[in-house]
């Protein structure tokens, strides 16, 4: 009996220790997740950085080059300013559900509605964005036609290129950016999974 006695509680002692192992690689997976999630969402707000300086700092680059350099309208370098306002101001309010400091170590759950309308918002931006470009294009082409119909031939050329590598270049950041977003949605959810 007292063999018996003393092989059960050797039995939970070791199930005690498992128990702690189990819980300490559990805080570990837990701890090198998060840290994976705070990385990437790190690289999406550098992105949004680099994006509103890019915006801001287009607004005095173009009234030098468009207004001063080539001689177009004063509206079309305020209706530029204020698109790219709208720019930096949308990538601003975006970025708010990414930049918290300690998103990490709060509800995951609420983290994860939150990445998600993220996303959400980052994929609509284009519902805006693109048409505007578009017509931003056009007002650029039409400025350039007034100042000299015989060149803007070789003007849309140029508006044309700049347009198609400006699109590649941009849908890249775009799906780059939902990649991210949508693993760090899939990282939450393997973390709740096992609450």
């Amino acid at each position: 009996m007292n063999n018996e006695n003393f092989e059960l509680e050797n039995m939970r002692q070791q199930m005690e220790t498992l128990k702690k192992k189990l819980g300490q690689q559990e805080i570990v997976n837990d701890r090198i997740i998060r840290q994976s999630m705070k990385n990437t969402a790190n690289k999406i707000m550098r992105r949004y950085y680099m994006i509103m300086a890019i915006a801001v700092l287009m607004i005095p680059y173009t009234y030098f080059v468009l207004v001063l350099g080539q001689g177009l309208s004063l509206a079309f370098w305020i209706a530029t300013s204020i698109f790219m306002l709208i720019c930096a101001g949308a990538t601003y309010y975006n970025s708010l559900a990414v930049s918290n400091s300690n998103m990490m170590s709060k509800n995951m759950i609420e983290v994860g509605r939150k990445m998600a309308r993220a996303k959400k918002f980052d994929a609509n931006w284009l519902f805006f964005g693109i048409p505007a470009v578009i017509c931003w294009l056009a007002w650029l082409t039409w400025e350039f036609y007034q100042k000299d119909a015989e060149a803007v031939r070789y003007m849309v050329y140029g508006i044309a290129c700049g347009a198609v590598i400006g699109a590649i270049v941009g849908f890249k950041m775009h799906f780059k950016t939902q990649r991210q977003y949508q693993e760090i949605i899939e990282q939450i959810e393997d973390i709740t999974a096992d609450e």
